[in-house]
């Protein structure tokens, strides 16, 4: 992803992507907000771009991520502390 790409993240419905990447961001997004937001209605669409084997591995990484951003805070390390001396 490009700098530009990452600024976009903030506004990912108005910004440069693809239709597949746009919905791909979706899908994390509301992983991540409002996973009860994922239904059949959702899949259908994605199912659309993506084959089952694309979902599986785009939730996959998407949960990964998720949790992987969860214990960061879990464990209070967003911003650690620097040791003295």
């Amino acid at each position: 992803m490009t700098e530009e790409m990452v600024a976009a993240l903030a506004d990912f419905e108005k910004g440069d992507f693809t239709p597949r990447e746009t919905l791909a961001l979706r899908f994390a997004t509301l992983m991540a907000q409002d996973h009860h937001k994922l239904d059949d209605a959702f899949f259908s669409g994605l199912r659309e771009q993506f084959t089952d084997a694309e979902i599986i591995e785009l939730g996959m990484v998407t949960g990964q991520f998720i949790g992987f951003g969860r214990l960061i805070a879990a464990l209070d390390l967003e911003n650690p502390r620097q040791p003295e001396g």
